[in-house]
């Protein structure tokens, strides 16, 4: 949708832009099926960042409290990026692998299915 401007010649300055976050891009990752965290949760990641640092740190820090979380087998894990079908590789880095500035990832547990009692 576009947005008209009630002043003629206004532009705005995108506030979130890449440049603004000291050389970190925003990475969004969402645990698909887990209404425990209803929303996908931001973190400025370094973009040469392997995902393998991703999965030992920024995960168990981000999604670490639920208790579903230390069950997961990372082998079925299906993963994408950006809507798109995505198999990571821990030892590449994150930019390197097709990750971009506001990008989302989101990792869904076939084996683990939240309850709602």
């Amino acid at each position: 949708m576009s947005v008209r401007a009630l002043k003629p010649g206004y532009h705005g300055d995108h506030r979130d832009s890449r440049d603004k976050f000291h050389g970190n891009i925003i990475v969004y990752i969402d645990w698909d099926g887990h209404r425990w965290f209803p929303t996908p949760k931001a973190f400025p990641l370094p973009p040469d960042m392997p995902f393998g640092a991703l999965l030992e740190a920024v995960l168990p820090e981000g999604f670490g409290q639920h208790d579903q979380f230390s069950q997961i087998d990372w082998s079925t894990v299906e993963w994408s990026l950006n809507q798109q079908p995505f198999t990571p590789d821990p030892s590449k880095g994150l930019e390197e692998q097709g990750f971009d500035h506001k990008c989302i990832l989101r990792f869904k547990t076939p084996e683990l299915v939240e309850s709602y009692h």
